[in-house]
C-alpha cells in the first residue's frame, strides 16, 4: 500500500507530505482546491508522462516520492524483477519510488534511490496501484490483463500452469521436427558436403603433434650438411684431437691421474677427484651421443620435398578446418556426429512426431477443459457484476466476455468446433460470426482470446470495454467489476477519481458502503484487502471513510497553495457539512447521522458476512 506521499513543487502544491492508512481514504474539497492534481502528482509517481507545465512557477523542479510497504505476497511478485535490476532496498517491505520532472523537459524516475527508465518505473508501479477515472493506470482496462484476471476469478491457476507445461514441451518438440524437416535438397547437399570434409581429413591420416615434428625434421633437412660438418668437428675435438692439440677426453685423464694422486696425499681433496671423474664420463656420454647424431644425420632431397608437402597439407587443413591438428580432428569428429544424424533423421522425424502426437492430443484436453471452465466462470463473473451495477444505479448495464479462437493447421484438434467469436453473458453464450474454428492456435495461456464486454445501458449492444468513453460510468464499472473481482485482482492500491459523478446522494451511500467493502477482510468474499483512496463530492459517501481528508486552497505570500490536512470529529463533521450545502444545525446534523448510519451499515454488514 501507499503509505507516505510527498509532493514538492507540483502545480499548485507547494511542499505536502502525506502520510496514507490502510483502509478507506477520502478526499474532499472544493472543486479547484488541487484534488485533481494529487491524482496527476501520483500518475507522475506511476511512471505517466510529464508536462513542464506541472512545475511550479519558479522552481526548477517538481518532485514526487512515495513509501510503499509490501505484503509478503507482494514482496515475492516483486522479488525477482528488483533483485535482476539490483533496485533491492534496505528492508524487504518497504519501496521507495520517486519522479523529478525539471521544467526544461526532463524527467527522472529512482526506485529506491537508483535511477530507472520510465518503463520500468511503470513496471513495478502498476503491479501496486490503479488509478481509476482519468488515469491511464488502469489494469482493468489493459485487455492483456483480462484472461489473467478470468482465470484467477475462476481460481484456474493450476490448469493453466499445466497446460504451460504441456505446450512448453509441444513447442520444444516442434522446434526440433523444423530443424529436421528442412528441404531435402538441402539436407542431401548438407550430406554430401560433410561426407567430402570427413573423407579428405580421415585420408589425411592426422596424429596429434605431428606438425611440431614435422616443423622440426623441417629445419634439419634443411641443414643437413652444416649440422653434419659442426658434429664431425665436434666429435674429432672430444675424441681425436686436432692437429698438435690432444683430444679432450685425454686431457680429462691426464687429468683425472694426478687428481688421483693428489687425493691420496690430501684425502680432503676426494670430493673433487670424484667430481672430475664424474665429468669425464659426461664428456664420453656427449662423445658417443654426437657420434650417433652424426650417424644419423642425411641430406636427402626425397624426404625434405615429402616434409615439404605434407607441411602443406597441414596447414591448408589447418585453414579450412581449424588452427591445429587436433582442431581439425575435433572437425572431424563433430562432422561425422552430424553425418549421422541426418543420415538416419527418418527415424528422428518418426519418432519427433510420434511425441508430437502425444503431446497435441494431451494440449487438446487440457486447453478444451481450462476453455470450458473459464466460459463458466464467465456466465458468474457476468451475473455478479450486473447485480453490483444495479447498486449503482446503472439499471440494464450488461457485461459479457468475448472468446475469440483462431483457426491453425497446427492447432488443436477440437473435439466439436467452435464459433471465431463467442460471446459470454449472465444468459449464456451467442456466437458472434458463423465461421467455426476445428483446429484453434494456442498458447502457455491456452486458446482462449479474453475480452471484456459492457453495455453501459438498456438496449445498447456489448462493446469493448477500452471503448467506454464516460468517466462516471467507468469509474461505477471498474468499482463493479472490483467489488466480483477482488479475490482475483492483487493491485494493493485503487484510487477512484470522478466516482461520484452523475450520482446521487443515495447511490452515493451506496458506493461508499462498496468502497469500504474493498478495503475490509469482508468485502473481497474472502480474498485480498486493499487500500482504496476515493476523491468524491458526495457526503453520504465521504461518511464511509475510515480516514478523511480536506484539501483547501490558500493565499499564502501572495501565491495559491493546497493543502491536505486530516479531519477528525468536529473538522469532519464540518467538513460534510458544507458537503450537504445547507448551513446551521440541520447541516451539522445531517453530517453526524451520515456518519452514524455509514458505522452502522458497516457493523451490520460485517456481523451479516462473519455469520
Amino acid at each position: 500500500m501507499l503509505r507516505e506521499l510527498h509532493i514538492k513543487d507540483f502545480a499548485i502544491i507547494d511542499d505536502l507530505h502525506l502520510t496514507l492508512e490502510p483502509g478507506f481514504n477520502v478526499l474532499t474539497g472544493e472543486t479547484g482546491a488541487g484534488k485533481s492534481i494529487l491524482i496527476d502528482a501520483v500518475a507522475l509517481l506511476l511512471g505517466g508522462r510529464g508536462d513542464t507545465t506541472a512545475v511550479r512557477a519558479g522552481a526548477d523542479l517538481a518532485r514526487v516520492e512515495g513509501l510503499f510497504v509490501l505484503t509478503s505476497p507482494e514482496q515475492d511478485d516483486l522479488a525477482a524483477l528488483l533483485k535482476d535490476e539490483a533496485l533491492e532496498g534496505d528492508a524487504p517491505d518497504a519501496l521507495w519510488l520517486s519522479r523529478e520532472l525539471r521544467s526544461n523537459g526532463r524527467s527522472v524516475a529512482r526506485v529506491n534511490g537508483r535511477v530507472v527508465s520510465a518503463a520500468l518505473l511503470r513496471d513495478i508501479a502498476e503491479r501496486l496501484v490503479d488509478i481509476h477515472g482519468q488515469s491511464e493506470h488502469l489494469s482493468l482496462l489493459r485487455v492483456r490483463e483480462h484472461l489473467n484476471l478470468l482465470d484467477r476469478f475462476a481460481g484456474l491457476e493450476s490448469l493453466r500452469a499445466q497446460v504451460a507445461e504441456v505446450v512448453q514441451q509441444l513447442q520444444a518438440i516442434r522446434r526440433d521436427l523444423r530443424a529436421f524437416r528442412q528441404s531435402e535438397r538441402d539436407r542431401m547437399q548438407r550430406i554430401d558436403l560433410l561426407h567430402f570434409q570427413v573423407d579428405e581429413i580421415h585420408a589425411a591420416m592426422l596424429a596429434p603433434g605431428e606438425k611440431e615434428a614435422l616443423e622440426s625434421e623441417l629445419v634439419r633437412l634443411t641443414n643437413a650438411e652444416q649440422l653434419a660438418a659442426l658434429a664431425s668437428n665436434l666429435v674429432a675435438v672430444l675424441e681425436e684431437g686436432r692437429g698438435q692439440s690432444p683430444a679432450i677426453l685425454d686431457l680429462i685423464g691426464q687429468a683425472q691421474r694426478d687428481m688421483t694422486t693428489l687425493a691420496r696425499i690430501d684425502v680432503t681433496l676426494a670430493p673433487q677427484a670424484q667430481t672430475l671423474e664424474e665429468v669425464g664420463y659426461q664428456v664420453e656420454d656427449l662423445a658417443r651421443t654426437l657420434r650417433d647424431y652424426l650417424g644419423g644425420v642425411e641430406f636427402n632431397p626425397r624426404r625434405l620435398t615429402w616434409v615439404e608437402e605434407r607441411l602443406s597439407l597441414l596447414r591448408q587443413l589447418a585453414r579450412k578446418y581449424g588452427g591445429s591438428v587436433e582442431e581439425v580432428l575435433a572437425y572431424a569428429e563433430k562432422a561425422a556426429a552430424e553425418l549421422e544424424t541426418l543420415e538416419h533423421s527418418d527415424e528422428r522425424i518418426a519418432e519427433l512426431s510420434e511425441r508430437e502426437a502425444t503431446l497435441l492430443a494431451q494440449c487438446a484436453t487440457l486447453c478444451q477443459e481450462l476453455s470450458r471452465q473459464r466460459r463458466a466462470a464467465a456466465v458468474q463473473l457476468s451475473a455478479g457484476v450486473e447485480a453490483e451495477l444495479q447498486d449503482l444505479r446503472m439499471e440494464g448495464a450488461r457485461l459479457g466476455v468475448a472468446f475469440q479462437w483462431c483457426e491453425a493447421t497446427d492447432g488443436v484438434p477440437l473435439d466439436e468446433p467452435l464459433p471465431i467469436q463467442l460471446a459470454v453473458t449472465s444468459l449464456g453464450a451467442e456466437a458472434l460470426v458463423d465461421d467455426t474454428v476445428a483446429r484453434a492456435d494456442f498458447d502457455i495461456t491456452g486458446m482462449d482470446r479474453v475480452e471484456f464486454l459492457i453495455a453501459p445501458n438498456l438496449g445498447e449492444g456489448l462493446k469493448p470495454m477500452t471503448r467506454i468513453a464516460s468517466g462516471g460510468e467507468t469509474a461505477r464499472l471498474m468499482l463493479a467489476l472490483k467489488a466480483v473481482l477482488s479475490r482475483a485482482d492483487r493491485t494493493p492500491t485503487l484510487i477512484f477519481d470522478e466516482i461520484d459523478q452523475g450520482i446521487g446522494g443515495r447511490v452515493g451511500a451506496i458506493v461508499g458502503l462498496k468502497l469500504w467493502r474493498l478495503t475490509s477482510p469482508y468485502g473481497g468474499n474472502g480474498g485480498v484487502q486493499h487500500q482504496v483512496l476515493c476523491i468524491t463530492h458526495l457526503p453520504q459517501l465521504a461518511g464511509f471513510g475510515d480516514v478523511h481528508f480536506g484539501v483547501q486552497k490558500q493565499i499564502t505570500d501572495g501565491r495559491t497553495v493546497t493543502q491536505v490536512k486530516r479531519l477528525v470529529d468536529e473538522t469532519r463533521i464540518a467538513e460534510l457539512s458544507s458537503m450537504l450545502g445547507t448551513q446551521g444545525e440541520a447541516a451539522r446534523q445531517g453530517a453526524v447521522e451520515i456518519l452514524a448510519q455509514a458505522a452502522d451499515l458497516r457493523q451490520r454488514v460485517a456481523a451479516l458476512i462473519e455469520k
